[in-house]
């Protein structure tokens, strides 16, 4: 579409030029692109990857291969944000087949058969194929279903044939994945004296005083900074200041909003949609033809939260009743009708803490079982269960304090289901609850609900209409074709009354500008097409026109002074201002004596329960560098002046108390292990990219 807006963009063109732009937009709109085939380019390398070059038709087909699942799946073309996902999708695949296929060889991984079997109609089917097949009354897995989709295939055509094949190689390589995780996670591992030390940095308490000076203590006058010393810092911490590939930009925003007759006519077409509802008897058909939401007939289930504008709005609803129209947050009218209530498969809401044993000896279980019960006995004492489960929990529910959201017995397993759902009243479980995945200690949330609603909804967007469209674009495009350079672009909207926006470090891949979203097209400009002071046309945008110049570019590797000059020179006015705060405190011997140096602006404070385990001080900050030089001192020590980010801290050690003795440290042996396997396959995924060299070059094509 590029041509088209180009046309739009320029009225005045001549109808020959029309013509060669409209011939060129039918025969293909990368013709004239950087990396144009018929002008010579050859620029079709989207990335590399162990040095091995991936081409822009490999990297497509992907792309359309991940693109087909998403339609299968959802029953429509993605939009152009879902596609953004989509192509991330489709190259970390890339990445990771070639990144750990020779890993998974060399290592003897596979997946066979029969495991494949149970993968896709077995007693374990993947959760892909659970979320997809399911029960649009129960909105449970329906293993009819999939029954019925697998004798299909055998007269299916060859394209849906050739789907199930790739979906079948999706899931083997995603199990293959899970594998290799899983066996790394196996070889984490921590000694009991790595769990005593855990215990031990977890439960001492040192009482502290402490006095913190802040830089603004020492004004900027005081203190000279030369380009020498510019110079020397960043000398010396070159790794941390590498250049990335990035552009600044500067850029005036015509923002698009409705006028009062947008809104008006918005009103009209909503309030006569609503009485054609409310006289309607078929409500599904109604709202799927009428609505501008994706799924305008839903099903809650039970438990499920109804949408908190109905909520809000309507305090007995009655089914067959009309409801709205009412305006909401998203800038849309919504009208809505209770099409039925009915009585479903009973769900409850619940939290749990695992504690694995998957893999485990029996000597193994029996120290996670002690860990459980110690865990459980803290809560029923009053300890926080959210707190405990991202703590201890052993699952991906840990994060979100075990929350397993609504639930029916037949979603899990037996022991665990019939704990619950045997439970007459919301709270803790006196017990632990043993499954094939480990011990649970379980908290009921929320008892039985039975209730399934239908719902119709009726959404209509408040957007601005042609005509207002139209009437902003004609002021982004006088400003465009009357600004030449970045010296007119700047007078010209001082002139206009616009407000120029700053945009600066922007990267190659970023889709947004400062608050704009859907901003791709202004990044690949200023990448591809832009030279510095160069004016861009108009860019089109969801909610606004973009008119940018390009300021400058920053090419990747090391980087010269100018670019950093800002940070550097913050650093080392901060050093600067703590060689004088430091030696200003020389000689003094107590924390009185120190702020009577900088009584303004220094304070002296106390934190009587502080642990190593901590890396902020109460009513300082974060100052992990003081929290460990405080530990290290005998009573009555005072710790030399020491250099954190938030200022510059002395610290006095009033006493401390040794963690007590415990007879058993297995409980944080395994807390050490369980978060060294968690973090075990983001670690090898980071490092095994940086080995292979992983060069992403797609910002040049989307």
């Amino acid at each position: 579409m590029a041509l088209i807006k180009e046309i739009r963009q320029r009225t005045g063109l001549a109808i020959g030029v029309i013509a060669v732009g409209l011939i060129l937009f039918l025969v293909g709109g990368d013709l004239l692109g950087p990396n144009s085939m018929l002008l010579g380019g050859r620029d079709t390398v989207v990335g590399e990857i162990n040095g091995e070059e991936i081409s822009y038709e490999e990297y497509i087909g992907q792309v359309e291969r991940f693109k087909q699942n998403y339609v299968q799946n959802s029953g429509r073309n993605p939009t152009e944000n879902e596609m953004y996902s989509i192509r991330e999708q489709a190259w970390q695949a890339m990445v990771v087949k070639r990144v750990f296929s020779e890993q998974y060889e060399e290592l003897g991984m596979t997946i066979s058969d029969a495991e494949l079997v149970d993968m896709v109609q077995g007693k374990n089917i993947v959760g892909e194929l659970r979320q997809q097949l399911t029960n649009p009354e129960t909105g449970q897995f329906d293993r009819q279903q999939l029954i019925s989709f697998l004798q299909s295939l055998e007269s299916a055509s060859p394209q849906q044939r050739a789907f199930w094949a790739q979906q079948e190689q999706t899931f083997a390589d995603s199990r293959l994945r899970i594998k290799y995780d899983n066996l790394l996670a196996s070889s984490s591992y921590a000694t009991k004296a790595q769990g005593e030390e855990q215990y031990k940095t977890q439960n001492t308490i040192a009482d502290i005083g402490h006095l913190f000076v802040p830089y603004y203590a020492v004004s900027d006058s005081e203190v000279t900074i030369t380009d020498a010393d510019l110079e020397s810092y960043l000398s010396e911490h070159r790794e941390e200041f590498e250049a990335q590939n990035t552009r600044d930009i500067s850029y005036v925003s015509f923002d698009l909003h409705p006028s009062g007759a947008d809104s008006a006519a918005v009103i009209d077409e909503i309030s006569q949609l609503t009485e054609e509802l409310r006289a309607t008897d078929n409500d599904s058909v109604f709202v799927l033809r009428n609505s501008e939401i994706s799924n305008p007939y839903r099903t809650f289930l039970p438990g499920e939260s109804l949408p908190a504008d109905f909520s809000s709005n309507v305090d007995d609803p009655q089914v067959g009743e009309v409801y709205g129209p009412f305006i909401t947050s998203r800038s849309t009218y919504v009208t809505y009708k209770l099409s039925g209530k009915s009585e479903g498969t009973p769900r409850m809401r619940a939290s749990h803490i695992l504690f694995s044993t998957q893999g485990m000896d029996d000597a193994a279980k029996a120290g996670a079982k002690a860990q459980a019960e110690q865990v459980l006995a803290e809560l029923e004492e009053g300890g926080n269960f959210f707190a405990a489960a991202q703590q201890y929990g052993q699952d991906g529910t840990a994060q979100r304090g075990g929350d397993l959201g609504w639930f029916a017995k037949e979603d899990f397993v037996e022991p665990f289901a019939e704990a619950v759902f045997d439970r007459d009243e919301t709270g803790l479980l006196g017990d632990l609850v043993e499954t094939e995945y480990g011990y649970h200690i379980i908290n009921v949330t929320e008892l039985p609900k039975t209730e399934t609603v239908k719902l119709a909804i009726l959404e209509r967007e408040l957007i601005p209409s042609d005509a207002t469209r139209n009437e902003v674009f004609r002021n982004a495009d006088m400003f465009a074709s009357g600004t030449g350079n970045a010296e007119e672009f700047k007078s010209n909207a001082e002139a206009d009354g616009y407000r120029v926006m700053e945009a600066d470090g922007l990267a190659a891949n970023a889709r947004t500008v400062n608050n704009l979203t859907g901003a791709r097209e202004v990044v690949r400009w200023a990448f591809n097409d832009a030279s510095v002071g160069g004016v861009s046309s108009v860019f089109e945008l969801e909610n606004a026109y973009v008119v940018a110049t390009l300021k400058g570019k920053t090419e990747e590797g090391d980087v010269t002074l100018d670019q950093v000059r800002g940070v550097v020179r913050d650093e080392v006015l901060r050093e600067k201002k703590f060689q004088i705060i430091k030696e200003k405190l020389s000689g003094k011997s107590t924390l009185e004596d120190m702020k009577a140096v900088f009584s303004n602006e220094a304070s002296i404070g106390t934190a009587p329960s502080l642990k190593l385990s901590e890396n902020t001080i109460p009513g300082v900050g974060f100052a992990p560098k003081a929290i460990g030089a405080v530990f290290g001192l005998e009573n009555g020590q005072i710790t030399a002046p020491i250099k954190e980010d938030i200022g510059v801290i002395v610290a006095k050690l009033n006493s401390k108390t040794p963690a007590g003795e415990v007879a058993d440290y297995t409980m944080y042996q395994n807390q050490l292990q369980a978060n060294g396997q968690q973090r075990t396959a983001y670690m090898i995924m980071m490092a095994a990219e940086e080995l292979a060299e992983v060069k992403d070059y797609r910002y040049k094509f989307f």
